[in-house]
């Protein structure tokens, strides 16, 4: 395709600055269909598509968002061309900012420095697969016209776009709050897009989460009543649920959880924004061990903050109808008959569960990514939705199984005032009586029903985040 877009459409003696007009007027008329002198987004696709050019996500919609100069919905030869020069001058520094030893053409190793210096790394035989998708003549390095002709109408700007295809994002809800924050970039938080993309997640999560509330709250159920009888399972608590409540009890303690999305995921990221100044160099990419630290420290941070509603979501999943009328009056109710410090049970294994959550799900992630790469990067670093779908739900669920035993202690110790006779007990005090009366199966007590929601939440949040970004105007990269 690279090959057939420089000979017929870019031939080579119009790479020169004198003849780029001829060159970009070619290529305009060859996408105005219809010849009457303007462009629009669907004959930008329909042309785009005959040519066989290689686009990133909403490619279209980018190039007419910065090239649109009137805003008229079309682009015209001047707008065109306007475009594609500024484009080039971009694509110019990124290869410029690539080729370290200045011979005017790319090589693998130079791929594994740069991108260790984003904080990315990979083997100079992923980078060569990279290479490989770019590269036209097979000599194995990237000149200028290939870097050019490949990126032409992809509107990246620099390296770093290699690295978002593989974005792991918080978009993607599973129902638990310990993953480490998105990166978004200075034109993203200049532009206003970063709260967008926020907004697009916390409202993904809030259905994610609505939907499987039944699921989420059988879990709490078994974690908290399991020891009582080993015949409680997912049948079993749903009729139990169901006969005590009727099917809205299937939801209670679901307001809270969504509630608390949006002063965790603001929290979160103005946290995680401090600890990565404070433990980077001005300028300097952050790299990943730094971004796991930066990471877990701003979960702790949310986790602090927002922690009394973790402790009320549990109470009002647990407690029985007519127990409390609301939040306010579980709250009130806490503070009341046991004090302030009842907010805060359980927060130590919630606090400790933060790092192995973390650093697995980031380490499996990155493992499989490495994996994609290696094994099936053929003719792009890009590896689609549902690959990076399912990386990010098998990476999630890793770092959920690691933590799991803290967050039944968690969960427990939240609960354990409700429980009649029930002694109260510390995190060590709850760890040795759970192993000595159930042994170490009943420290994962409820992880069925919380795996069994891990795909649909995937699902539901994938398409309800997706969707929100476009009602939102975020534009991908």
């Amino acid at each position: 395709m690279l090959r057939w877009l420089r000979d017929f459409v870019l031939p080579t003696a119009a790479c020169q600055d004198a003849e780029q007009p001829t060159r970009y007027e070619t290529l305009f008329q060859a996408l105005d269909r219809n010849g009457d002198g303007v462009v629009d987004i669907g004959e930008l696709q329909e042309g785009l598509r005959n040519l066989g050019i290689p686009l990133g996500q909403d490619a279209e919609e980018k190039i007419f968002t910065t090239g649109d100069v009137n805003k008229d919905g079309k682009l015209d030869f001047e707008e065109f061309m306007k475009y594609l020069k500024d484009h080039e001058k971009k694509m110019k520094l990124a290869f410029k900012s690539l080729d370290k030893n200045n011979d005017g053409k790319i090589e693998a190793s130079e791929i594994v420095q740069s991108l260790q210096t984003l904080g990315l790394t990979i083997s100079e035989q992923q980078a060569e697969l990279i290479l490989q998708s770019i590269d036209v003549d097979g000599t194995m390095t990237v000149d200028w016209n290939e870097w050019r002709d490949y990126f032409l109408f992809n509107p990246v700007t620099d390296i770093e776009e290699i690295i978002r295809f593989w974005k792991h994002s918080t978009g993607i809800d599973i129902g638990d709050s310990l993953t480490i924050p998105d990166e978004f970039t200075e034109d993203e938080k200049k532009s206003g897009q970063w709260w967008r993309q926020l907004l697009a997640g916390g409202i993904a999560g809030a259905v994610s989460r609505t939907s499987t509330a039944p699921l989420d709250r059988l879990k709490i159920m078994m974690q908290v009543h399991g020891s009582k009888s080993d015949k409680m399972n997912i049948f079993g608590g749903f009729r139990q649920m169901v006969k005590e409540g009727g099917i809205r009890s299937l939801w209670r303690g679901n307001g809270t959880n969504v509630i608390k999305i949006a002063p965790e995921t603001a929290v979160k990221f103005w946290a995680y924004e401090q600890y990565k100044k404070l433990l980077t160099e001005e300028g300097q990419k952050i790299g990943t061990f730094e971004r796991f630290i930066s990471g877990s420290m701003a979960g702790a941070t949310a986790q602090t903050f927002i922690y009394p509603m973790e402790v009320m979501k549990t109470r009002l999943a647990v407690g029985k109808t007519g127990q409390y009328s609301g939040i306010y009056d579980c709250a009130k109710k806490i503070l009341k008959h046991e004090g302030l410090g009842a907010f805060y049970k359980g927060y130590v294994p919630n606090l400790l569960g933060i790092i192995p959550y973390a650093g697995i799900d980031l380490a499996v992630y990155e493992l499989l990514k490495s994996y994609w790469l290696d094994n099936f990067a053929k003719d792009s670093v890009n590896p689609g939705v549902m690959v990076l779908l399912g990386c990010g739900a098998l990476s999630s669920t890793c770092g959920q199984l690691a933590s799991y035993p803290l967050a039944l202690v968690r969960t427990r110790m939240q609960a354990q005032a409700m429980l009649e006779g029930s002694p109260q007990l510390n995190m060590v005090g709850l760890f040795r009586r759970i192993i000595s009366k159930e042994g170490i199966p009943g420290l994962y007590r409820g992880i069925t029903p919380n795996f069994m929601k891990v795909l649909p939440a995937v699902g539901i949040s994938y398409v309800v985040y997706e969707n929100m970004k476009q009602t939102l105007g975020v534009t991908r990269k």
